[in-house]
């Protein structure tokens, strides 16, 4: 493998002499021959900053050296501020080989796109949304400048796998290569990612047609240093009003004392917890009178104040610490930061390796610490509080990501119908129009679209011709409706993606506040909203609001809201952990422990909990007049019990995988499940028929009612794992 470089391009490897590299490192050697003969398409997985992007580069662009007209690579991002950090990287490169290398996104120079309009050649760096819009508006010009591509190279592949953005990509590749008379003789496609779970199963969704087989590269001998640790703390009771010192302030104080004088990462999920963070901070500076370092980076922010601290970060000149939500994930070039705290229990194990891959500069180790505050315990306390699950399902993924090195695989059984309406739309605005067949060929049968059914696809055209989005001619070609025309006219219409809505939360006639609805809410379902317990009463969709009453009941968990991404394997290794009442880390012959006192103490108490209740052996308990059901299952399936419940008559929440079913009794409870498992269940997409709020894809509004249920029920529910619960209970 020491002579592989030797295939490559006389100037590349004359580019490698001057980097000063002793060698080519294994995933870069490993890549040389499955890319060079642009037979196959090629997965690269390999830990961030392994030399992944050079593994691609360096043999696609020996393939391309001579190549005299025509793009030859497609670099695809999922960041506008990845393809300027790429451009930069491959400066000397292109330079060397006198290839233009020309990013094409919004913010790019009018005069680099121009130039590639009149002479297209070389790498051209873009996003899925001005691929979209090239598609749709200079169709022709794509057909002559791509006619000669021979990559296509998907960076941070992971950020779209299962999402309606990484459906909407594979649409658009697919229908490049229809564009260009390439379904037969498909172009390479090439992924690079750090984190990927199930890798076996990742290039069906990279290519879901198969035309090409697929090479797995993976980084065998990366041996990274990972520093871990736990801290707990303590949120008192009663907060004494001279002092009030609670944990979220010994939380800042701590972070004070880590961060100043360094560059860090601070993930603290939400919005309002990012502001409250980095406000606090900000003051801990005034006070000791030394200049700001801490500055809070979330979606809602103004892209000039998010771009300046990209900046700040990258520049290396001042301490900086960015408080921040998951917007800094991503491998957006802010250098390497000294650490990476997380304040709340990340939500995947996969996103906690992505933010641990920010840290460890100039080849030290990685540091991760998370700071986990608990409340403290009284007679009130709820169940999730006493058994401390946010500070047992951060223990989980830290072992989950450590020991089994696992990582959450995408949902392959999503529909993504938002998605498919919108590349209807698309395809319609670049051809002109189409007839129905070839759209459900080029988009279903063989495109990414492949569990919609023809009979599913009918029903969306049907209600888009009604809603005058598309109309069909005497001819029988579909073309654009008056709607249709306006909404592909308008520069929003390129991404398929939105942030989730806010709902106003309203309880009599006051407004409390407004929540992102990106999680199951039922009439008749229990929320935590404020620090306190609400039932929600009604929902209306087109004021966007939610009409709560205060409900009755213990204490509400600190730790809590419904949710749709914690996975199975999480909630199982929780399970795992309390069962044996260890957390610790088995490395050759000895356990690591990575939490420090305050957290060793709330876990003794959860352990105690869970022991005293018996909760190894049972999954349902009494407390006062609730009952608790525990089925150490992910979001999906305990929204399906929560949600059956509720149609049965139950008051019930779901708070940190725990169904909480208020003013009732175990028998009761125990005798509905029973009666569940027994008689036939509604399928998902009725399930989903008693969800008031489920548009939360941007063109839902667009869609079907048994439409929508039937793509929000596969994405909240899963009534298979659920019998299988009931049977094994």
């Amino acid at each position: 493998m020491r002579d592989e470089h030797e295939k490559l391009n006389i100037r590349v490897q004359r580019w490698i002499f001057q980097q000063g590299w002793s060698g080519l490192r294994e995933i870069q050697s490993l890549a040389i021959e499955p890319i060079l003969s642009a037979k196959m398409d090629v997965l690269i997985s390999a830990s961030t900053a392994a030399g992944k992007t050079e593994a691609f580069f360096l043999p696609a662009i020996s393939a391309i050296a001579e190549q005299q007209e025509g793009v030859g690579i497609l670099y695809i991002s999922p960041l506008k501020a990845l393809i300027n950090d790429q451009d930069r990287r491959l400066e000397s490169l292109s330079d060397l080989l006198d290839m233009p290398v020309t990013p094409w996104h919004g913010d790019s120079p009018q005069s680099k796109k121009n130039k590639l309009k009149t002479s297209p050649a070389g790498i051209v760096l873009i996003t899925p949304e001005s691929l979209e819009s090239l598609l749709i508006r200079d169709a022709g010009w794509v057909k002559s400048a791509f006619s000669h591509l021979k990559y296509v190279v998907i960076d941070e592949f992971h950020a779209f796998l299962g999402s309606e953005r990484g459906h909407h990509l594979l649409s658009l590749l697919h229908r490049l290569e229809h564009l260009l008379g390439r379904l037969k003789s498909p172009i390479p496609r090439v992924a690079l990612s750090a984190t990927l779970g199930e890798i076996e199963k990742v290039p069906l969704a990279l290519r879901p047609n198969q035309s090409l087989p697929c090479k797995i590269i993976r980084d065998s001998n990366s041996v990274s240093t990972l520093k871990v640790q736990v801290k707990g703390y303590i949120n008192p009771a009663q907060v004494d009003v001279k002092e009030p010192i609670d944990a979220e302030y010994k939380i800042c104080q701590d972070l004070f004392k880590f961060c100043r004088g360094g560059n860090h990462l601070v993930f603290a999920n939400s919005r309002n917890r990012t502001e409250s963070i980095a406000a606090t901070l900000s003051d801990m500076c005034d006070q000791q009178h030394v200049p700001n370092e801490f500055f809070p980076h979330h979606g809602s922010l103004s892209k000039e104040l998010r771009e300046s601290l990209e900046k700040r970060l990258q520049q290396e000149q001042y301490p900086t610490t960015a408080v921040c939500t998951m917007t800094l994930e991503l491998g957006i070039d802010i250098g390497k930061v000294n650490s990476v705290v997380q304040v709340t229990a990340p939500h995947s194990v996969s996103s906690l390796r992505q933010r641990m891959g920010r840290s460890g500069r100039r080849g030290g180790p990685s540091i991760l610490r998370m700071l986990i505050a608990e409340d403290e315990l009284t007679k009130d306390s709820s169940v999730v509080d006493k058994l401390r699950l946010e500070l047992i399902q951060s223990f989980a993924m830290i072992r989950l990501l450590i020991s089994s090195k696992w990582y959450e695989p995408a949902d392959t059984s999503l529909y993504h119908f938002s998605t498919l309406l919108h590349q209807i739309l698309a395809v319609i605005a670049q051809w002109g129009g189409i007839r129905a067949d070839q759209l459900y060929n080029l988009l279903c049968k063989e495109g990414p679209f492949q569990n919609v059914s023809a009979a599913d696809y009918k029903a969306v055209l049907l209600h888009m011709g009604s809603s005058e989005l598309i109309t069909q001619l005497g001819s029988g070609e579909l073309v654009l409706g008056v709607l249709g025309e306006r909404i592909t006219g308008h520069y929003s219409f390129y991404a398929v993606f939105k942030t989730p809505e806010e709902f106003r939360i309203v309880s009599g006639s006051k407004t409390l506040g407004t929540l992102p609805i990106d999680s199951l809410v039922l009439v008749g379902q229990h929320i935590i909203f404020g620090g306190k317990r609400w039932i929600v009463k009604d929902i209306d969709s087109d004021k966007k609001t939610i009409y709560v009453e205060h409900a009755k009941g213990g204490k509400p968990p600190k730790f809590g809201g419904s949710g749709m991404s914690v996975h199975d394997v999480v909630r199982q290794e929780m399970f795992r952990i309390l069962s044996e009442g260890d957390y610790r880390i088995a490395v050759a012959d000895q356990k690591i422990d990575f939490a420090d006192a305050d957290a060793k103490e709330l876990f003794r108490e959860s352990v105690a909990f869970f022991n005293e209740a018996e909760l190894r052996q049972n999954s349902l308990l009494q407390h006062g007049n609730d009952v608790y059901i525990f089925t150490w299952h992910g979001d999906k399936v305990v929204n399906t019990i929560a949600a059956l419940l509720i149609m049965n008559g139950y008051e019930a929440g779901a708070y940190a995988g725990v169904i909480e079913v208020s003013k009732t009794s175990l028998s009761d409870v125990a005798a509905s499940l029973r009666s569940l498992s027994m008689n036939a269940l509604p399928n998902a997409a009725e399930l989903a028929d008693s969800v008031l709020e489920k548009r939360v894809d941007k063109f839902d509004e667009f869609l079907p009612e048994k439409i929508i249920s039937l793509g929000y029920g596969a994405k909240a529910f899963d009534l298979s794992r659920t019998k299988s619960w009931f049977t094994n209970r």
